[in-house]
């Protein structure tokens, strides 16, 4: 089996701040936790290619593109209390937003078996509207929204440890997209509740899975044998995007989880098999701990690609099944 990495070294000129959590040594970590996982040719690199102006209106307003593009004009600034761009932002925010375009295409034409989109800045937290958490414009969400309008039916697993509100926003009303988020409660950005169901047409589509803090890999596993994999399963993609966020890993300096590098090696390796093979695309979302980010991205590629890779053992005898349970009812 074969991964395409769809990555770009012009990501690594969106500079926040020199002390933001959210760096460009994060990708670099990334990659050199790929190249430590040892997958040698069953990793394919490919650049990324920028997002039309038509791809992101199709989950995002005018006036939020327009707004992003005039910070970019001015040489960057704050977007808000905790997003800003640099004079780099709008380019590589525009090529992670078209990232999983170039992997929805190579995966089409057979190239590979599953795809991985290791972007920067991440995504899930902006909103139609609003740039927000990190995120200028949801990567994950301009993917689905190609599929969507395609004809496809797309089913989107978030397991960063910050609930994806941007993701559920663009979707909260939209029968196409099934979005699922596994996530910390109560943590940033404070949405992600259990009623939080869907709306409309998009009434059921909808699942979360708020977990309390120490929540660890055997409550996930839990999740993903009494919901997650029956709700996609019911639901019947055609193609699959996980929101690959490591922030969940318990060194991470932002949250209060306790999964390991071995529990994201779990979770890929059951969420790739919910779809055929050239159907399941992965987008870097969190992960603010580099040794860990590091750790987690290699054993998760690993994972997807069939190979067992794992710096550290699956965890356990964390809290939250009884959250699990009351979705599952």
């Amino acid at each position: 089996m074969t991964v395409l990495m769809v990555t770009d070294e012009r990501f690594l000129e969106h500079r926040p701040g020199r002390r933001h959590p959210e760096r460009p040594a994060r990708l670099e970590a990334v990659w050199s936790g790929i190249e430590a996982a040892g997958l040698g040719e069953a990793v394919v690199r490919r650049g990324a290619a920028p997002a039309s102006d038509g791809d992101l209106l199709r989950c995002h307003s005018g006036e939020h593109l327009a707004l992003l593009a005039g910070i970019d004009s001015a040489g960057g600034g704050p977007v808000d209390a905790d997003t800003s761009m640099s004079a780099g932002s709008w380019e590589a925010a525009r090529l992670a937003a078209g990232a999983g375009l170039v992997a929805v295409a190579a995966l089409r034409a057979g190239e590979a078996d599953v795809a991985f989109c290791a972007v920067r800045p991440p995504g899930h937290h902006a909103t139609p509207t609003t740039s927000m958490g990190f995120c200028l414009v949801n990567n994950v969400a301009v993917t689905a929204a190609a599929l969507a309008d395609s004809g496809e039916r797309v089913a989107i697993v978030d397991i960063d440890a910050h609930h994806g509100n941007g993701t559920q926003d663009a979707f909260y009303r939209d029968g196409r997209v099934l979005f699922v988020s596994c996530h910390q409660w109560p943590l940033y950005p404070g949405t992600g509740a259990l009623d939080e169901t869907g709306d409309g047409d998009g009434l059921g589509t909808t699942v979360n899975l708020p977990l309390p803090e120490g929540a660890a890999g055997d409550t996930y596993r839990y999740a993903l044998d009494r919901v997650i994999v029956p709700v996609v399963e019911r639901f019947g993609p055609d193609w699959l995007l996980v929101s690959a966020g490591f922030d969940a890993h318990r060194a991470d300096p932002l949250t209060g989880l306790g999964l390991t590098s071995g529990d994201f090696a779990d979770l890929v390796d059951r969420l790739v098999r919910l779809v055929a093979a050239g159907r399941c695309i992965m987008f870097l979302e969190g992960g603010y701990d580099l040794e860990a980010l590091a750790s987690s991205s290699g054993a998760a590629l690993a994972a997807a690609v069939g190979i067992d890779h794992r710096p550290e053992p699956s965890s356990s005898a964390g809290p939250g099944r009884e959250v699990v349970d009351l979705v599952a009812t």
